[in-house]
């Protein structure tokens, strides 16, 4: 089983340092806090929703670029339900 916070940060600190820019660059072009970036890239914290999408269009990358590595996988899920009782 895969880190998923510690597996995207290196997956945005692959993405910022190949557009040769420092955390706090990219946290003024993503209107983030340096320490947000930070957080991140450490695998310390999960982005949002809206942070991600911040990144990915700060960086000019994908959102797969992002999640690259970071798969899920179904478990198992049976339907429950009632059986017919003969009352003999």
């Amino acid at each position: 089983m895969i880190d998923v916070a510690a597996r995207f940060g290196e997956n945005l600190a692959r993405a910022r340092e190949r557009a040769g820019i420092t955390q706090e660059v990219l946290s003024f072009r993503a209107s983030l806090h340096r320490t947000e970036i930070g957080l991140l890239e450490r695998g310390g914290r999960i982005p949002r929703i809206d942070t991600l999408v911040k990144l990915r269009d700060a960086l000019g990358v994908t959102a797969d670029d992002l999640l690259a590595g970071i798969t899920w996988t179904p478990g198992d899920f049976r339907r429950g339900g009632f059986l017919e009782q003969n009352e003999d």
